[in-house]
């Protein structure tokens, strides 16, 4: 009995072929077929084939509008199976005046807004195409554009279109595909044309001239452009920068001296509800010292108020201060990154783009007067043979009623041709009485002349750039110049002057106690003179630092590795809690730990020493590091750490106190000043190495802890005092076993 078997064919691949092969056709598919537009019409395949179902409803600007859930329908079961969220997103973004410069769909319903809500449901919605539209889709029935197979292979969708509008500058794009992204920010159509015109007439000039007609982005938000006019043209040249946005703000005047800023105009792409949002949480956060309150007072139009902490506050220090810690400032980036005619992705400049635009036109302008000019031979090609329908018209009406084959009969005693044949035969009765010779010569003469002048344009590539430059001025009276959608709405201000803002000025001066445990856990508590042992900490922990600062210092850790390291106050964590570990804050190596934590102050000076007597004075500023890997500045010799940070300009004169007990007094004016390195002998040891040091005042004593929290001075200090390195002498009676000052 025979087994059937189902196999198909089985062949062994290499996964890693199979599997580069798929991914390869995978991101073709997204950069050709997704996510890089048409340097042509500037369009990816979803909005094509929106304003191709759109057409085909018959839904231009004169018409009424139809639900969008019927064209989105349209759109994924004719031309793009896709989801239909997709589809519906892609349509509701070209009928937003906010996202495009020049929307290819006019809405009616919601549409979303500026504060980032969703446009309503799809049938709930309507949409038709708009003016710029139907310039896109100008001369598509007129063989201008060549139709390739849809997905079913049911029915035909455009390659591209006619694109009479500059679409890809003056709308703009963005996509991420694989390995590779775009990203073109809109412009004035009117500067656009400017440069088209000015790239007609000079097909070789540089960048840096169409850079005088476009002068930069131009967004349908507004906003204003602080970008330097030497970056914008490089970037043109390029096809590659980005560009500062700023908000418009204005100040308007209160009574009493008082005053608040309006902002009217927020960057591209930024959600007004966020930003509030952002600045509330800044306020909440206490990093907007300046600012007392934001609301939103927007209706149609975007009206943003700003009080400022009090009447002394100059409103460009605080927009200053909001410009950098929220998107009221936003970079815009510029990655001309498109697909040529061949359908390659490259990244292209100002003038390549431009010029592809044109070298476009020019081709549609061929195609559209080639097929114009089939109709016209055609048309002729009828009248001259209704002309013998007039002469013979008895005759001709004999022919079709008794002959056989009136066509061929026609053909042979007229000699007519088939095209002529047919179109007699095909004559309508009510038409004979409009058949007068004289009509049928001045139409036959009207397109003749139509046809001598297709055929020199077609001669001429003087006269189709000639008929170009007239479209593209065309082009700029529909939808440039002063009119409400062609006034530029972005204003080119150009670099701003730089503003120092003080580094407290970006958060709220508060004081406050820097907590810092013996296992390394930091907080801050409210006030000063906080005492460190009444506070919660850890089981198995201890308190060790009670520092007081203010919200606006920078905390200088030192380590016993000789790193200093530098946290702002502002960013340690504060509340009732245990902190957080120091060690999440820096790079302080496990093996290493703490030795002194303290605010810096300017003009300061640091004694570091090292446990084996080695040290020197360094200069406070040395001591601030950049980053949390921390600063090298002492440099321990080896099988030794550092062991004190003292601060030198508060006394003249420092006391060390080695694991011997041994007392050595050295005049702060011997220790050199450097700003590195491992230092100079301070004091020697034949065993053990340093226990603790002091800087004091040498005229007023030296001190130190007794029992009991009692405070001894001895101002008898001559035996004691000496030269550096020497080895000392023995410490004065009662001082402290453990051999500290306290």
């Amino acid at each position: 009995m025979a087994v059937a078997t189902l196999a198909g064919e089985i062949r062994n691949v290499d996964f890693a072929d199979a599997l580069g092969e798929r991914y390869l056709s995978y991101a073709l598919s997204t950069i050709m077929s997704r996510s890089l537009p048409d340097v042509r019409d500037g369009l990816k395949p979803v909005h094509r084939r929106i304003v191709h179902a759109m057409r085909q409803l018959r839904l231009d600007p004169a018409s009424g509008y139809k639900k969008c859930a019927r064209v989105v329908g349209d759109v994924i079961g004719k031309f793009h199976p896709h989801g239909e969220l997709a589809v519906y997103d892609a349509l509701v973004r070209l009928a937003q005046d906010f996202s495009q410069r020049y929307p290819l769909v006019d809405g009616q319903g919601n549409f979303g807004n500026l504060d980032g809500d969703n446009a309503a449901a799809m049938r709930y919605t309507e949409s038709r195409l708009s003016a710029v539209a139907q310039a896109m889709l100008e001369g598509i029935d007129e063989d201008a554009v060549d139709f390739r197979a849809t997905y079913d292979g049911e029915d035909s969708e455009p390659v591209v279109l006619p694109a009479r509008f500059p679409n890809l500058l003056a709308n703009g794009a963005s996509g991420i595909a694989v390995g590779m992204a775009t990203s073109v920010p809109p412009h004035n159509v009117g500067e656009l044309c400017a440069a088209l015109l000015h790239l007609i007439e000079k097909p070789a000039c540089a960048v840096g001239e169409l850079h005088t007609h476009v002068l930069g982005p131009d967004f349908p938000t507004g906003g204003v452009l602080v970008e330097p006019p030497e970056s914008i043209r490089q970037g043109y040249e390029t096809g590659r920068g980005s560009f500062r946005l700023r908000a418009r703000w204005t100040t308007e005047t209160l009574g009493h001296g008082l005053y608040q800023i309006v902002v009217s105009e927020v960057p591209f792409q930024v959600q007004k509800s966020r930003l509030v949002e952002k600045i509330a949480a800044l306020l909440d956060e206490k990093k907007l010292p300046l600012l007392a309150d934001v609301r939103d007072e927007s209706t149609d139009e975007v009206r943003l108020v700003l009080e400022p902490k009090t009447r002394n506050v100059e409103a460009e220090m605080l927009m200053e201060q909001l410009f950098r810690l929220t998107e009221l400032e936003v970079r815009v980036p510029l990655n001309l990154n498109v697909l040529d005619p061949l359908g390659v992705p490259r990244v292209m400049n100002l003038k390549e783009a431009l010029q592809a635009f044109l070298d476009h036109r020019r081709v549609m302008l061929q195609r559209r007067s080639r097929h114009r000019l089939a109709a016209v031979a055609r048309r002729m090609e009828i009248l001259r043979g209704q002309i013998i329908v007039y002469v013979n018209l008895d005759e001709v009406i004999r022919i079709i009623r008794e002959g056989d084959d009136p066509k061929a009969e026609m053909i042979a005693r007229w000699e007519l041709t088939d095209l002529q044949a047919e179109a007699i035969l095909n004559l309508r009765l009510r038409a004979l009485r409009r058949l007068e010779e004289i009509e049928i010569r001045k139409e036959l003469d009207r397109l003749s002349a139509e046809e001598a002048k297709l055929t020199a344009l077609l001669a001429s590539e003087k006269r189709q750039w000639r008929t170009i430059a007239a479209e593209v001025k065309a082009t700029a009276a529909e939808f440039g110049g002063e009119t409400p959608v062609g006034r530029r709405r972005t204003e080119i201000a150009g670099a701003p002057e730089p503003i120092e803002i003080p580094a407290g000025a970006l958060v709220e001066r508060e004081p406050v106690t820097v907590l810092c445990s013996a296992k390394g856990w930091i907080r801050t508590v409210k006030g000063h003179s906080v005492p460190a042992a009444e506070q919660k900490y850890k089981e198995g922990d201890a308190p060790r630092f009670a520092v007081n600062a203010e919200t606006t210092d920078r905390l200088i850790v030192f380590g016993s590795n000789g790193r200093f390291y530098t946290i702002g106050v502002d960013r340690l964590p504060g509340g009732r809690g245990h902190g957080e570990p120091l060690r999440l804050m820096i790079d302080l190596p496990n093996e290493h730990g703490i030795v002194a934590m303290f605010p810096y102050r300017s003009g300061m000076e640091l004694l570091v020493v090292a446990d084996d007597g080695r040290g020197f004075v360094v200069d406070g500023e040395e001591a601030v590091a950049q980053t949390r890997a921390g600063k090298q500045v002492l440099t321990p010799g080896e099988g030794s750490v550092a062991r004190a940070c003292l601060q030198a300009e508060i006394g003249d004169a420092v006391a060390f106190v080695g694991d011997n007990r041994k007392m050595l007094i050295v005049s702060l004016d011997d220790i050199p000043l450097m700003t590195r390195g491992r230092g100079v002998i301070l004091q020697r040891y034949k065993s053990g190495g340093l226990a603790d040091c002091k800087v004091f005042r040498l005229a007023d004593g030296l001190s130190w802890r007794q029992r009991e929290n009692r405070i001894r001075t001895e101002t008898n200090l001559a035996p004691w005092c000496g030269s550096r390195g020497a080895a000392g002498r023995l410490a004065p009676t009662g001082f402290p076993r453990s051999n500290r000052f306290g």
